[in-house]
This record gives structure tokens, C-alpha cells and sequence, in this order.
């Protein structure tokens, strides 16, 4: 307890108290009259009794700071008044302040939203129990290595596999649910019976799904989302209901909990099992699950690719008319969620990285010019007493303000920007990126920004820190000239640096935007401007047989071609430029065959589709309205098909059918469309079969409108001259071609990924800029007197220019080569994330150098051009 108070008393002695000082003067007054009391009864004159006391007391300022000392903590006390001088010292150096807050806050900025991503996407642990034990199962083929499994091979892996604990299927649905004001759309997937134990996810309410509750003599039952049963359901007691989805009866079981998600499935609001007894599920060659598993204790991703592999081989054999080339892919259920972005997020953190080391190595820059600006008042405060470590102390004191400064403003700056960055992203991409919905400040991106800060301390530091070893020498002449070649020599190294990180930056951004632009220069094969799209779900209960589905979309092209302004109407299951998912495999007829898979995407259209987005007619014809079932089944296929399978053919008049080549399976192939970029962008065309979409209708579809007006002011009567067909007719996902384009994951990626790394680039430029300009100004300004005499001696003005721009040249030179070669060696890093773009791209390399190299010299032109205006009088006088 006296330790306590002992210790409270002297944190208090730390603030300044007109009271406490007074007690204190008065007592040591006190004890100083009674020694010289004590000197005059002993027969002295009063001054050397006074003196005498004096002496034995110490002196009263001694022995003031010996009490202080004792009633206050000391390190703590010098720390105040260093930091008290630190914030003078930034007030009374504005400009330098705000430079050097502003340079740091923005690189600091940039890293912390850019590793919020990161960590958000690829450092936050799934929250699944054990999540490293869990992988993505599929299966393997040459063109696609990570695709979807057969429901029979699915249970044929988990019976003969030996490394999973366990092993389970799902897949996202579109579904209907209908309410009592009508019927809506429904996110839902299913999923076997023992996903979620497979995943180690308990529901919050009610319970699980039951072994063997998927077969089709089972209830059928549903698990709710959390924020499902919050905004359907108000959070209320919801087990035992039934609902509609789809028209299928379920019953609600229970609740999953508010933190759970799966990605894969994006935002799946309703959970059911899946059903045996589906027509896909009833053929091996029926490719329409992603597997999930559990690994064994032990067991490593690489071991259980290769057992998986094994039994691929063995289904391989045993079924060659489904299985011949198939194998099998296994990888970590992290490296399955994020896919292609960790790429991307690691270059953009790398990008925001350099763009860090710029702005530190360029405040690093400033705090050495500054202090050699100081370097006589440190040399002054050395010869008064201060020790080495004392100074170094103050230098400490003043870059841990300095960054600190600077981190609150980078956070701030940093928490809104990957605020606006995750608002910048696609509602429908956004929807499978679930893991940022915790997008934020917390304990690892706060770490993060601590280590910046710790570094940046350092950094800042050190580098006065190095110019404390004579501070006699800044109280000569000579002195000045040793300060200005140690800046001249540092200082240009800093800004090589400098100038290297920026011209990998500048052809980063480079990179990026003309991959961009490739990809937007990609031939689609129809014309996406005055297209309208939408999405039709009808109900299945009055849209079950064919004749009603047929009949359905005759009406509705019938409606929606009254309405003013519309051109043409197409149908199709899929609209273009979405994905490469919906495949078929073929076989020729009158042509060998010996087992192969002759994989091509399927799409359903109508009669009026390729009218509607403009695609080319390259032979033959296109389909029929009156085409249906009741006539001859034909097929219409693209381009890349007819090179692939009729090389120097007419494939007009041949015919096509499945592996087995059953009747019903063989279709005419009528004509010959020009590629139509039915995948992304990004991806290669893929041979695609279009089928007549009354002979294969579907109650779900997709409708494209091309308009002489506003395509995107023409979508409200769109819904609503469908909605009078039937109210209880769902649409969904209203938009534009042009909008689908621009919003497309892959178009999204690499505009975005271009636009943060021209942020980065021209960031980095300027503050490199600057950089050099400070170093060729600092330089000028220490050879005024040389300049001077120069001049004097007859030197022309554009000698001046020569001999400062020479040197900035030099730097310059020297910072883009090493630029350059580090450029090449990042690109090579981020090759796939570059479409049509070599890393070694020659024109982009050549202007990014040339804007780099241009801009560099036009900021040391300022400074040259003082020079070679200097009065060779006024130098001479020059101190």
C-alpha cells in the first residue's frame, strides 16, 4: 500500500502545481536560514554564512530537480518534455508536418484496405470447426479441372475413397417460394443429408437432417438461414410449418446460425436435402454436384488428391461410356472458395506495399533534410552537455509522434476506403463473397497497422540518427559541406529507390489497364447495345408439361413484341457472356468413335433468339417457330464447333447425337451461327450446340428484348406485360447486356484491378517526383556558391541547365533501368491475372518509362532553372 502511494505520489509530481512549487521553495528557504543561523552564532559575516549554506545545501536549483527527481519519475518526465519539443518543433514546420502526415497516411491508407481485403478472403479462418480439414472434392478433365460430379459417381467416392472422414454433396438452386402476398424469388441449395456435420455447423434452432431424410419416400424438409428466418419468417418460432418452394411442399426443421456461410452457394436463404430420385440424379453422365469432405486424421490434400485419383481410375474402367478421361481434383475448401483472387489481392497488397515504401522512404528523405537544417542547434545542445543518447532519444521521441500522426490518419483513411471498395463491387459478385461481410478494423488489420508503424518508426529514427556522430563539426564551415554531400549521396539513392518502385508501379497499372482494354476489344459475336434481359421463373404447378411451357413463351413473345419500341424478342436457358456450365456430350453419327467425351455447352433458344442479339448466320438457317417436339429434332451449332469436329466440312445436313447415339438423342444440324461469347470474357470460346427451345422448353428461362429506345427504361413494362400473363410468374435479375458486361466478375476484376493500380502508379509518381525534385533542389541549393563562381568565370546559362540536369539524368536513368527489370519480374508473377498481355509487353514498358523518366526531369528543370538564374554577386556574398 506505501508502494502504492509512494508511486501515485510521484505520477503526480509529473504535472506542474503553483502550490506544491511554493511548499517547496518555502521549505528549502527554510532549511537554508537555519544553516546560516547557525553560520552567524558560529561567529561568520552575514554573506559567507549565506554563502556557506549555499554550499551545503547544494544550490537551490540542485536541489529543486534532486526533489523533483525524487517525487516524480524521471524517464517519464524527460518523455514529456521530448515530446512537448517534438510538437513544437511540427508546429513550427507546417509545411514539413503536413507533407510528410499526408505521404505517410496515404501509403498507410492504401496498405490497410488492401489487407482487409486479404485478410478478410485469405487469412480469416472458415468458420467451419477444423476448417483446414476440409477440401473441395471434383472431378478433373482437360478442359475444365475443377467441375462438377455425377450424383453416382459422387456415392461411389465416398463408398471406395480411404482418406475422407467423410465426404458430402451440394449445389446452389433458383427456387420460388410463395407467401401470401405472392410469389418471390428464393436463393436455396441443397445439400446431402450429412453436410453440415461433414462442415462441424450445429443449427441454432431445431435440428439437423436425418440419414437417409433425402430418399424420396421421406418428408421433405428445409433448413432456414438466419437472416432468412429474420426477414421471412420475423425470428419467430418457425419449426413444424410447411412453405412452398417451387411448388414442393417442405416442412421447416430448424435454423442455421447467424455466422454461418457457404460461399459456393453464395446467399442460399433456404437448405434442403437432396433428391434421389431427380432425372439427373438418375445418370451417371449427369454432371450437376460439387463434393465437400472431411479429411482423416493425418492425412494431407496431396495424399488424398492421389487416392482420389485411384478411384477415378477405377470408375474409369468400369464405366468407359461415362467415365473415359475423367479424373479427379482435390484441393483445400479455402483455395476452392477464393479461386482466381488471391492472385489478385496478393498483387494489389504488393502494389499498396511499394506505394508504402515510397512515402516512407520519402519522409525518411525529408527528416534528413531537416535534420541537417537543425544540425547547428543539435551541435550547440552537445556542446551544453547533451549526450548522444539523449539526442538520439529526441529523434525517437519525434518519428514515434510523427507516425503516429500519420497511422491515425491512414486508418481513418483506410477504414473508408475499403468501405467504398466493398460498396463498388457487384451486388450479384458480391453475393458470393460472403466472408466480407466482416469487412472492418479488427485485431489482425490493426496488428498490421502497428507493424507499419514500428517500421516506419525505426525507419525515422534512424536516419537523423546516423548524422549525430560530430555535432561539433555543424558549428564550422566545413561542416556544411560534409552535411550536403552526405544528403547529396543519400539522398540519391533514396530517390533511385524511390523512382525503381514507382516504374514498377507505372508498368503494373500499364499492364493492367491494356489488359483491360484487350478484354473489352473481345469479339462477343452480337451486339449488346439496346438489349434488354431478364429472368422468367413460372410457377411449376401450371407450367409443368411441355405443351404449357411451349405455350407460355409464345405469349409472351406475343406480349412483349407489342409493346412500343421493342424490335425483337429471344429466349434462351442461358444468357451469353455468363458461364461455360451447361454442357453436352456429343457424338457424330457416321463418324469413328471410341469412347472420347466430345464436350460442348448446350444452350436452349427460340425461333426469334439470334434475330434479337444480332448474331451472325454464317450457313444454313436458323430455327422454326413450329419446330416442337412433333417435328424432326434439329440443332444449329457455333463456329468453334464446326472447326473443332468438321474441319473443312459443311456440317449443314449432319447429324449428332449422345455418347450411346439413341434415337431420340439424334438431331439435324440446320445451320451455322458465328461464335457467340456465351462464357466470360476471359475464357476461350467453347463449341456450343444451340438447341430449338420447343423442342427442350423448360419453365425457367431467359428473355432478351432489343429495343429502339432505352433498354434499361424499357425493363419496368418488360415485368409487367409478363406479370399479366400471370402474376404468380417470377423475373429476376432485370439489367442491360451492356450492364451484365460491365458488372461480369471478370470484367469487374480487371477494371478494378487496373483502376487501383493506376491509383497506386500515379501516387507513387508523384511522391517520387517530389523526391527527386528535393534531392536536385537540396543540391542546388548547397552549390549556390560554386554555381556563383562558375558563372563569374564565364559559364553560360546552359551550362548551369547541363550540369544539374545531367545529374538529375543520371538518377533518373538509373531508377527506371532498375525499374524496369523489376517490373518485368513482377509481371511474370501476375501473368495470369493478364489477359492478352505479355509480361514483357514492349509498348507498354517503353511509355510507362518514357512518362516516368519525362516527368522526373520536368521536376528537376525548377530547380536548374534557379540555378542558372543566379546573380554570380549575390552567390559570391552568399554565406
Amino acid at each position: 500500500m506505501k508502494r502504492l502511494r509512494a508511486w501515485t505520489r510521484r505520477l503526480a509530481g509529473l504535472w506542474p502545481n503553483e502550490r506544491r512549487e511554493r511548499e517547496l521553495a518555502a521549505e528549502i528557504e527554510s532549511n537554508l536560514q537555519m544553516h546560516i543561523d547557525d553560520n552567524l552564532r558560529a561567529g561568520m559575516s552575514p554573506e559567507e554564512a549565506r554563502r556557506n549554506a549555499l554550499l551545503k545545501l547544494g544550490g537551490i536549483e540542485a536541489t529543486k530537480e534532486s526533489w523533483r527527481d525524487r517525487n516524480s519519475v524521471p524517464w517519464v518526465e524527460t518523455l514529456v518534455q521530448d515530446l512537448r519539443f517534438a510538437v513544437r518543433q511540427l508546429r513550427k514546420n507546417i509545411g514539413f508536418t503536413f507533407t510528410a502526415i499526408f505521404m505517410l497516411g496515404l501509403g498507410i491508407c492504401a496498405s490497410v484496405a488492401i489487407f482487409a481485403f486479404v485478410d478478410a478472403t485469405l487469412i480469416k479462418p472458415l468458420p467451419y470447426k477444423d476448417p483446414n480439414r476440409l477440401v473441395g472434392v471434383y472431378e478433373y478433365t482437360r478442359p475444365c479441372p475443377m467441375c462438377n460430379l455425377s450424383y453416382f459417381d459422387y456415392l461411389d467416392w465416398k463408398k471406395m475413397n480411404r482418406v475422407f472422414q467423410s465426404l458430402d454433396a451440394y449445389r446452389g438452386t433458383d427456387s420460388t417460394l410463395r407467401t401470401s402476398t405472392g410469389t418471390v424469388e428464393a436463393h436455396s441449395a441443397q445439400v446431402s443429408e450429412g453436410f453440415f456435420r461433414t462442415l462441424g455447423i450445429k443449427p441454432a434452432v431445431g435440428r439437423d437432417f436425418y440419414e437417409g431424410e433425402g430418399s424420396p419416400a421421406a418428408t421433405r424438409t428445409v433448413l432456414l438461414s438466419y437472416a432468412c428466418w429474420k426477414n421471412r419468417f420475423g425470428g419467430k418460432n418457425v419449426r413444424g410449418q410447411t412453405i412452398s418452394l417451387s411448388d414442393v411442399t417442405y416442412t421447416i426443421i430448424g435454423v442455421l446460425p447467424a455466422d454461418f456461410y457457404f460461399a459456393p452457394v453464395r446467399r442460399a436463404e433456404f437448405w434442403t436435402t437432396l433428391n434421389e430420385a431427380g432425372e439427373c440424379e438418375q445418370r451417371r453422365s449427369c454432371h450437376s454436384l460439387y463434393g465437400v469432405a472431411r479429411l482423416r486424421d493425418g492425412i494431407s490434400v496431396e495424399a488424398a488428391k492421389a487416392n482420389a485419383a485411384l478411384v477415378a481410375q477405377q470408375l474409369e474402367k468400369q464405366y468407359p461410356g461415362s467415365n473415359l478421361g475423367q479424373g479427379a481434383n482435390v484441393v483445400s475448401l479455402s483455395e476452392a472458395i477464393v479461386g482466381n483472387h488471391r492472385t489478385l489481392l496478393l498483387a494489389l497488397l504488393s502494389g499498396a506495399g511499394l506505394l508504402l515504401l515510397i512515402a516512407c522512404v520519402n519522409v525518411a528523405g525529408l527528416l534528413l533534410v531537416r535534420s541537417e537544417s537543425r544540425k547547428r542547434e543539435l551541435a550547440v545542445r552537445s556542446a551544453l552537455g547533451a549526450s548522444r543518447s539523449r539526442l538520439i532519444r529526441q529523434f525517437v521521441t519525434d518519428s514515434v509522434l510523427l507516425v503516429t500522426l500519420g497511422s491515425g490518419v491512414g486508418l481513418l483513411a483506410g477504414r473508408w476506403t475499403m468501405l467504398l471498395l466493398r460498396k463498388l463491387i457487384p451486388d450479384d459478385m458480391l453475393a458470393s463473397m460472403p466472408y466480407l461481410a466482416g469487412l472492418g478494423l479488427n485485431a489482425r488489420v490493426l496488428g498490421f497497422t502497428a507493424m507499419i508503424a514500428l517500421a516506419a518508426s525505426v525507419l525515422f529514427a534512424i536516419t537523423p540518427a546516423l548524422r549525430v556522430s560530430d555535432m561539433r563539426e555543424a558549428l564550422t564551415e566545413g561542416g556544411r559541406t560534409s552535411a550536403g554531400i552526405t544528403w547529396q549521396r543519400l539522398g540519391s539513392r533514396l530517390v533511385v529507390l524511390e523512382l525503381a518502385a514507382a516504374m514498377v508501379l507505372l508498368a503494373g497499372a500499364g499492364l493492367f489497364g491494356r489488359s483491360f482494354y484487350r478484354l473489352l476489344q473481345v469479339n462477343i459475336g452480337m451486339r449488346p447495345d439496346h438489349l434488354a434481359t431478364l429472368r422468367v421463373a413460372a410457377p411449376s404447378t401450371g407450367y409443368r408439361k411441355n405443351e404449357q411451357q411451349i405455350a407460355l413463351e409464345r405469349e409472351l413473345v406475343r406480349r412483349i413484341s407489342s409493346l412500343p419500341g421493342v424490335e425483337s424478342v429471344g429466349l434462351c436457358s442461358q444468357l451469353p457472356v455468363s458461364f461455360n456450365g451447361n454442357t453436352d456430350w456429343i457424338r457424330f453419327v457416321g463418324k469413328p468413335y471410341h469412347g472420347e467425351h466430345n464436350e460442348v455447352n448446350e444452350r436452349d433458344v427460340s425461333a426469334g433468339y439470334f434475330a434479337a442479339i444480332k448474331a451472325k448466320q454464317v450457313s444454313g438457317r436458323y430455327f422454326r417457330e413450329e419446330e416442337d417436339g412433333s417435328k424432326p429434332r434439329v440443332i444449329i451449332i457455333n463456329n468453334a464447333l464446326a472447326r473443332m469436329y468438321f474441319p473443312g466440312e459443311d456440317p449443314v445436313g449432319k447429324r449428332v447425337g449422345n455418347g450411346d447415339l439413341t434415337p431420340n438423342s439424334i438431331r439435324e444440324i440446320v445451320g451455322v451461327v458465328d461464335d457467340i461469347r456465351e462464357g466470360p470474357l476471359d475464357e476461350p470460346m467453347a463449341p456450343t450446340e444451340y438447341l430449338p427451345f420447343n423442342q427442350d422448353p423448360n419453365e425457367n428461362f431467359a428473355v432478351v428484348v432489343r429495343t429502339a429506345f432505352d433498354e434499361t427504361a424499357t425493363l419496368p413494362s418488360l415485368r409487367a406485360a409478363i406479370h399479366q400473363i400471370d402474376p404468380d410468374i417470377v423475373t429476376v435479375n432485370e439489367a442491360s447486356m451492356n450492364a451484365m458486361i460491365h458488372d461480369a466478375p471478370s470484367t469487374y476484376l480487371r477494371r478494378s484491378s487496373a483502376w487501383l493500380a493506376a491509383g497506386f502508379a500515379v501516387a507513387a509518381l508523384l511522391i517520387g517526383v517530389v523526391g527527386l525534385y528535393g534531392v536536385v533542389a537540396y543540391s542546388v541549393g548547397q552549390r549556390t556558391r560554386e554555381i556563383g563562381v562558375r558563372m563569374a568565370l564565364g559559364a553560360q546559362r546552359s551550362t548551369v541547365y547541363a550540369l544539374i540536369l545531367r545529374q538529375a539524368g543520371g538518377l533518373v536513368a538509373l531508377g527506371v533501368a532498375l525499374g524496369l527489370v523489376c517490373a518485368v519480374g513482377a509481371a511474370v508473377l501476375i501473368q495470369k491475372l493478364l489477359f492478352g498481355t505479355p509480361a514483357w509487353d514492349a509498348p507498354t514498358l517503353s511509355v510507362t518509362a518514357v512518362v516516368l523518366a519525362s516527368a522526373a526531369l520536368l521536376a528537376s528543370y525548377v530547380p536548374a532553372r534557379r540555378a542558372a538564374s543566379v546573380n554570380p554577386i549575390d552567390a559570391l556574398r552568399a554565406e
